[in-house]
């Protein structure tokens, strides 16, 4: 037994303090914080999605001063050029009117980059983290440079019926490990978010982890052990997204245009052995399967003209296929 095996227990204990110092500051979404420090201990980006005003900010804030993580803040706007995030090469002066080139890191070079309304920027640039995002480097003329280690992307968007947006590159969409939705507060929630914000009181956040322990638990989660029999059962639900798969149900062959593609199903094990482990089992489920599925899929399927025109939503369809699939195992 290796020795990463051997601390399954401490590594709860540091999650779950990691998770009450966060909810020191954020009021309820306990659902959306523990997506996202699954998103986070499985090494991958996450995609916040929900109206202006809902806390997305602020959750990234507090979630990486918990981890005692460098974070930097990039407000997306659509004057905002690819430059602007991955840095230049500018023109340096020295010694005796020598003069050379020189690298100007970009707000990309942090282990916590906020991407914040991302979808309010142009293709264009929205595309230059697509890099960034896969192979955790950034080009420029002819160099590329190593951004630092850990390196998350989490990003915040605003639906598209906002004025002033742009959807998303299906291939940059793909990249983010889960796609989170960000609902209301209820009524409890909201008056204790009065409470705290109009108070004198000013809450701070203790660091939880450093980098070193949340990188040991990431190669810890790589090690929870999956069954073949866990891996068909979420290798069949993958399949079930596309419309010409003979299992398929109803609302995937009526709506659905592209079922998710095979980063669908490794977003599904790498979040599924994250939960596993936080609750304190070294084994992979097909819970764990189920509950990874609609955060880690919505963003991967892709309706067609009918599906839109009903209010269809991918979560919908989702549901649907996990239904079917529980009524034939």
């Amino acid at each position: 037994m290796s020795e990463l095996t051997m601390k399954p227990k401490e590594w709860m204990e540091q999650v779950e303090k990691l998770r009450n110092q966060i909810g020191e500051v954020i009021v309820g979404q306990e659902e959306v914080v523990e997506q996202m420090l699954w998103c986070i201990f499985a090494g991958g980006h996450a995609l916040l999605e929900g109206i202006p005003g809902l806390g997305k900010t602020m959750l990234v804030s507090t979630v990486s001063k918990a981890l005692d993580l460098s974070f930097s803040r990039i407000q997306f706007t659509p004057d905002l050029m690819p430059s602007d995030i991955t840095g230049t090469n500018i023109l340096s002066f020295g010694q005796q009117g020598s003069t050379g080139m020189s690298f100007q890191k970009g707000p990309l070079f942090s282990s916590i980059v906020l991407a914040d309304e991302i979808n309010r920027a142009t293709p264009k640039t929205q595309s230059a983290l697509l890099e960034a995002m896969q192979e955790k480097t950034v080009t420029v003329g002819s160099q590329t440079h190593q951004l630092p280690r850990p390196f998350f992307v989490l990003a915040t968007q605003n639906p598209l019926e906002n004025e002033g947006t742009y959807p998303l590159p299906e291939a940059q969409l793909d990249r983010f490990l889960l796609k989170i939705e960000v609902s209301y507060p209820s009524a409890d929630e909201l008056k204790e978010i009065v409470k705290r914000t109009t108070s004198s009181r000013e809450i701070g956040v203790e660091k939880q982890m450093t980098a070193e322990e949340l990188l040991e638990i990431q190669q810890g989660a790589k090690e929870i052990l999956v069954a073949d029999e866990v891996l068909d059962y979420a290798v069949r639900l993958l399949m079930m997204t596309h419309p010409e798969e003979e299992t398929a149900p109803d609302g995937v062959r009526r709506y659905v245009r592209f079922g998710s593609g095979p980063r669908g199903v490794q977003a599904i094990i790498s979040i599924g052995k994250v939960r596993a482990l936080f609750s304190g089992r070294m084994h992979l489920s097909t819970g764990d399967i189920r509950a990874a599925a609609l955060p880690a899929l919505r963003h991967r399927i892709f309706l067609n003209f009918e599906g839109q025109a009903m209010g269809v939503t991918t979560d919908q369809v989702i549901r649907e296929v996990m239904d079917q699939l529980e009524r034939t195992v």
